[in-house]
């Protein structure tokens, strides 16, 4: 008798399966790199801004100064680059990073940072 019953669930489950369908691609979607960009400006300390970098994400002295000098001579300048979420905290982050107590007048707001997408 329990042979009879083994054999008929077992006929059971087998009927009542589906065919699983395969998902067209199994392959997770990497996310796009997004840059931080920092703009030049006339009213931030060069001492604010290569503290600040070192203070948001922990360069040296030497690297904070160099990308500080870039963006003084370019204009603007990519100062992190990585995920969109981090890339938002990085730039929320440089913009409350206090007050700039370097500057010869007081200044009211924050250094102009921006997020983009890279390609790739």
């Amino acid at each position: 008798m329990t042979d009879n019953v083994a054999a008929a669930v077992d006929s059971l489950s087998k009927s009542k399966q589906r065919p699983r369908k395969q998902p067209a691609d199994t392959t997770p979607k990497k996310q796009p790199p997004y840059a931080v960009v920092v703009f030049n400006d006339d009213v931030h300390a060069f001492e604010y801004v290569i503290e600040a970098f070192t203070k948001v994400f922990g360069y040296p002295h030497e690297k904070s100064l160099a990308l500080a000098l870039q963006i003084h001579t370019a204009g603007r300048g990519i100062v992190w680059s990585g995920s969109l979420e981090v890339a938002e905290l990085k730039r929320d982050q440089l913009r409350a990073a206090g007050p700039d107590f370097y500057a010869a007048e007081k200044v009211d707001g924050p250094l102009h940072v921006t997020i983009e997408p890279l390609p790739g």
